[in-house]
This record gives structure tokens, C-alpha cells and sequence, in this order.
């Protein structure tokens, strides 16, 4: 049988068994043992973000199969193998999808060092890979012109490489400690599927052209998903538990923001409607919330965001933009000049403070991004004379790593490199979540963040006092607030909340919302396996590019809403409110403060805060754990 009739009988079989049971069915349909319930092809796994020239698909074909087991009875096994593979017909590869077991499974070929798939069935291991190292390709290169003869070499280099960091993926799901399905869309068919081991590794499957819909139903009728689901059920024993649940990317109304959706993406016409005839931006409260929904249109990001970042008055015409960027244009060269007027002396201590880490991060700043990409790239030493020139002009905060992270979209959208060093100069002085190199400022926003959490997510926040002051520490979140969420989601979503923060709409500190948004929309496992301090770190670096950026944003932009809700704040929490512009707290709704009674240096609350007493539910609570009132909880 060929491998493209074997694959097509293969999907087959899957659509015929895809019927879910009646309700209160105790099981998944009778089947074969190595039959295949379930197939899907161009199931992508993403490659690391820092293999540059690779691409960001590297698509397979992923099937599911009942294996007889004696512990769990019956298992299903998970397989992946990378399409490049199905398409040189690699036997080894072949044989990870169709176990020999299979109503299915070909007889398979002898030769060579593939004639072990002749012999016994391949025994699973937790998180299997299959690097290309050992395999046996004859690669065959047309005999024509040697450009086109390197051209295919490097696409099969590519291909490689790719298939060493993905390689070919099988793994007894009975075994596994989690599977989660995120779905990206309302339809519920595309989205990810995160399978995690006990040893807390993570494989990430991407579903870009459907079928994940059809996966979940498989995994809601197999009985190790559905039984360990239900809190109220007892196993016997602990490797049968398995955690399983299914994220969709529809909030429940309760859990929005009441104007979600009204507002559309910032575009040309829509931001030229904001702009009277001098160029003034006419009611900024309206654009900012404008803003603060909807986004902005890429093709305008390099003309809004300079007033975002206050580079540009909202109040300046368009003449006095001009002028300002000429004064700043001679400023910028000043500055410039400054620093290649250094002394010997003066410069060797500024290579070894500054220079030096900046020409070791610029090189390696954004080289997916076209903008930057290639050797030589005149982007790249503009971005690297920002960052010196910024550490001349503010000697005080100099260069920290991660700057060249803030820098880098600012210049692929702005363009040009003066008003890009005063967008930075915009975006260190009037923003909080920026990279620092003081250790109290980080403080400061754990402090905060950890009693909003408090407030929205009680189990969460226990869960960290419950181990110690490392838990508190929350090191898994450091580096949300230094690098803006850069890291934790693609550009396009990064980029977004970039300017739902800017936007400064009813606080200053709406990425500390988007902290708990993620912690709320992700973080069960955390508490339901108890997770330990560096588990947790693991948990969420493992879930970086895979969250759904614009579902974390919708429940952001709720946890903000229901803050606002709240008659009293803790005094704890003063300030989330207190750096708001003019409008941007309503002037007839004003919470009353209330004092957490936690000032060590001043015997009464600096903010006015009155001390009420608790409830005497939570006064016995209180020896258990932290107290809380009951008047700041508010539904997660």
C-alpha cells in the first residue's frame, strides 16, 4: 500500500470513530489495539524564536492511536512526524504513526539500519524525539548552474535543522500530567494543544487550518481525560491522573468589559477625524480610549505613536511637529557628538560599562523582523547609536539589557532614527513597565501586583504564600514587566498591548492587569499540581508564543473594569489610580480608600485610609492565611 492511500485510509478510519458517546457512555468506542482514531496533516510545531532563517512553521502529520496497556487498560498514544519526512517515505519516521500493531501498518521494508521496524513493536517513552542524525536520505541536487544547486542545499540545511530542534514526536498520553486545548478562535477550531510531562517538559502542537475541534472531542470520550477531570473523583493511583481542560477564546459576558468590540482599529481615516484643521488632536481622552479597545492600524503606528509617547504635544500643530523635530534632529546630533568626542580614557570606561553589551545585544535584537534582518543591515547600527547615545544623554540609567528589545519596534515603525531616540527618551520617563536597574522599582510592582491578586485570583495568591518568600518573589513574571510581554507573544500581540498600556486610559498600571490576566486565563495548572517555585517559572516560559494575546487583553481590560467597581481600595493599591490624567478617573465615582494597616514608618495611613474591621469569617480565616476582606474579592 502506498503511503499516501495509507494515510488517506488512515484519516478514514479517524472520521468513522470521531462520534462522540451517548451521554453517561463509560468510554471511548471499541477498538483495535494500534487502530487509529484520529488524524490530522500540517499540525505545525513552532521552532525556537532564536533560529533565525528557519521559518515559523515546520508542519507534520499527527495522529492518535489506542495502545492496550495493563495499568490504564487501553492508552492513547500521540504521534507527530514532520512532513518533510513523510516526503522523502522514511520508513523510520512512518513507523512512529502506524505502530506495527495497526490494522493499518504496511509490512515494512528491510533496509539497513531501518530493518528494526521489523522487529518488536517500539516501546513509548515520555517526550520521544527523533533527530535526523541517524537517518539514511541519498539526497539527490540537479546538475545544472551552482546557484541553483546552493540554493537547494541550503533549503535542505534548513530543513535539517529544523527537523533536529522538531523532530519526529511520540508519546504515551496516559503517562502525561496535562493536556490543554487553547482555542484562538470563536469557531473553536484552530488554537494549540499543549501536552506536559510530569517531568514539567512541554510539547506545543500549532492547529492552523481546523481540527482542533475534533481533538477535543476524542480527548472529552476517552475516560482518563473525562474521569480525572472531575474534582470529586478518587484514582487509585497517581500516574492514571491526568489533568485535562479546554480554553476557549470567549470570555463569558460577566467577564467583559461592557464596551468590548465597540470600538474598531485606529485607522487613517479614523485618526484624521481626530485632528482639526491645524493638526491638534482634539478630545485626546476619546483617542486614547480609542485606542485603548481598538488598537492601531500598522500603517499608522509611526505617526501616532510619537504622541503616545509624549515626543508630540496632543495640543501641537502640525507646524510646531516640524519644528520640534528639527530642534530635536540638532539635539540628537549634539548628543551624538558628545559621545565621539570622548576622551581615550573616557571611552575605554565607556565600552566596558556600556558599549560592550550594547554591540552584543543589537546583533541579536529582532533578526526575524525584516527590518533587521541580514549582515550589515544600516537598521541595526541605527538602533545600536540610539542606545549609545541614550546612554550619553542619561548617564544616570545608561544601558540595561533588554533596551534594545523597546528600542527595536519603535524604530521599525518611526523610521527614523532622531525620533526614535526621543520616542525611547518618551518611553523611559513617562512609562512604568520598562526595563530598570534598580532592584526597589521591581519591588514596587510585585508589591502591587501581588495584592491585585489578591483581590482577582485568592487561590493564585495563596498559593505563593504558601511558598514562602520565593513564591512571593514570583519570578516568572519579571520578565513580563522588564520586557513589555515581548517575549511571551508574537510581535503583533506584543505590539498591541505596547499600546493599550500607552494609551494610559484609567490607569497608569494597566500591564500589572494584563500580568493577572495571564495568570487567571493560565495559571490552573499552578494550583492544581501545586506547582514549586522553579515548576512555575518552567510552566509559563513553556507557554511563551503560545498564549492567545487578544483573549488575555479582553480579560485585562474586564480585571480593570471590575477594579474600578470596587467601593473601597486597599491602600495598598493607592496608586494605580492616583497618576491618572485629567478624565481619566470619573470625577464623580472616587473609591474610598481603605487602610491595610501595613505602614511600618508611619504610625497612621499616609492616604487616609480608615481601618475597618473584618468580617468574622475572615478573622477566623486569617489565622490559616493572609486576611482578606470580602468587599475587595471579585469574580475571576
Amino acid at each position: 500500500m502506498s503511503l499516501g492511500r495509507l494515510l488517506r485510509r488512515a484519516s478514514s478510519k479517524a472520521s468513522d470513530l470521531l462520534t462522540l458517546n451517548p451521554s453517561g457512555s463509560s468510554g471511548p468506542p471499541s477498538v483495535l489495539d494500534g487502530e487509529i482514531i484520529y488524524s490530522k496533516n500540517n499540525v505545525c510545531v513552532h521552532p525556537l524564536q532564536v533560529l533565525q532563517g528557519l521559518g515559523e512553521h515546520h508542519p507534520g502529520y499527527l495522529c492518535l492511536y489506542m495502545e492496550k496497556d495493563e495499568l490504564l487498560g487501553t492508552t492513547l498514544i500521540l504521534a507527530w512526524v514532520p512532513n518533510s519526512r513523510i516526503q522523502r517515505q522514511d520508513e523510520e519516521a512512518l513507523r512512529y504513526i502506524t505502530p506495527e500493531s495497526s490494522p493499518v501498518r504496511k509490512a515494512p521494508s528491510k533496509r539497513g539500519r531501518h530493518a528494526q521496524g521489523s522487529g518488536e513493536p517500539h516501546q513509548p517513552l515520555p517526550m520521544e524525539q527523533s533527530s535526523t542524525s541517524s537517518l539514511d536520505t541519498n539526497l539527490q541536487f540537479p546538475e545544472n548552474s551552482g546557484q541553483l544547486q546552493n540554493s537547494k542545499w541550503d533549503e535542505q540545511q534548513k530543513v535539517f535543522a529544523l527537523e533536529q530542534i522538531c523532530g519526529v514526536f511520540r508519546v504515551d498520553l496516559g503517562q502525561m500530567r496535562s493536556l490543554r486545548l487553547f482555542f484562538s478562535d470563536e469557531a473553536c477550531t484552530s488554537g494549540q494543544l499543549v501536552v506536559a510531562s510530569r517531568e514539567s517538559q512541554y510539547k506545543v502542537f500549532h492547529f492552523h487550518h481546523g481540527g482542533l475541534d475534533k481533538l477535543s472531542e476524542v480527548f472529552q470520550q476517552w475516560k482518563h481525560c473525562t474521569e480525572t477531570h472531575l474534582k470529586d473523583q478518587q484514582v487509585s493511583n497517581e500516574k492514571t491522573c491526568m489533568q485535562f481542560s479546554i480554553r476557549r477564546p470567549k470570555l463569558p459576558s460577566s467577564e467583559t468589559h461592557p464596551e468590548e468590540n465597540m470600538y474598531k482599529k485606529l485607522d487613517v481615516s479614523t485618526w484624521l477625524n481626530h485632528l482639526n484643521e491645524s493638526g491638534q488632536v482634539e478630545e485626546e481622552y476619546k483617542l486614547r480610549k480609542a485606542i485603548f479597545f481598538g488598537g492601531i492600524d500598522v500603517s499608522i503606528r509611526g505617526e501616532v505613536w510619537p504622541f503616545l509617547l509624549r515626543y508630540y504635544s496632543h495640543e501641537s500643530t502640525s507646524e510646531e511637529r516640524e519644528a520640534l523635530r528639527a530642534q530635536k534632529r540638532r539635539e540628537y546630533s549634539e548628543i551624538q557628538q558628545k559621545r565621539l568626542s570622548m576622551t581615550p580614557e573616557e571611552q575605554r570606561e565607556f565600552w566596558r560599562h556600556v558599549q560592550f553589551t550594547v554591540d552584543k545585544d543589537v546583533v541579536r535584537t529582532d533578526r526575524s523582523n525584516q527590518f533587521f534582518r541580514g549582515e550589515d543591515n544600516p537598521n541595526v547600527e541605527s538602533m545600536r547609536r540610539i542606545l549609545l547615545n541614550y546612554a550619553v544623554y542619561n548617564p544616570t540609567i545608561g544601558y540595561s539589557q533588554g533596551m534594545s528589545d523597546l528600542v527595536a519596534p519603535i524604530l521599525a515603525e518611526v523610521l527614523d532614527e532622531s525620533d526614535t531616540f526621543w520616542c525611547f527618551v518618551g518611553l523611559m520617563q513617562n512609562t512604568i513597565f520598562v526595563s530598570s536597574p534598580r532592584d526597589e522599582d521591581m519591588e514596587k510592582q510585585l508589591l502591587y501586583l501581588r495584592e491585585l491578586l489578591r483581590l482577582t485570583h485568592l487561590r493564585f495568591y495563596q498559593h505563593l504564600v504558601s511558598l514562602g518568600e520565593d513564591g512571593l518573589q514570583m519570578l516568572f513574571c519579571h520578565r513580563w514587566i522588564l520586557l513589555c510581554f515581548k517575549r511571551e507573544f508574537p510581535d503583533a500581540e506584543a505590539l498591541r498591548m505596547w499600546e493599550a498600556c500607552w494609551a494610559h486610559y484609567q490607569t497608569d498600571y494597566f500591564h500589572l492587569f494584563i500580568c493577572v490576566a495571564i495568570v487567571v486565563i493560565y495559571g490552573d495548572d499552578v494550583i492544581e499540581q501545586q506547582l514549586a517555585t522553579d515548576q512555575m517559572l518552567l510552566h509559563f516560559g513553556n507557554l511563551a508564543m503560545h498564549m492567545n494575546g487578544e483573549l488575555v487583553l479582553r480579560k485585562a481590560r474586564s480585571l480593570l473594569y471590575q477594579f474600578r467597581l470596587l467601593p473601597r481600595i486597599p491602600c495598598s493599591l493607592h496608586d494605580l489610580c492616583k497618576l491618572c490624567g485629567t478624565g481619566m478617573w470619573d470625577s464623580g465615582y472616587i473609591p474610598a480608600v481603605e487602610c491595610t494597616g501595613h505602614h511600618p514608618e508611619s504610625e497612621s495611613c499616609p492616604y487616609g485610609g480608615t481601618v475597618e474591621e473584618p468580617s468574622p469569617k475572615s478573622a477566623s480565616e486569617g489565622k490559616k492565611g493572609p486576611k482578606t476582606r470580602e468587599v475587595f474579592s471579585f469574580r475571576k
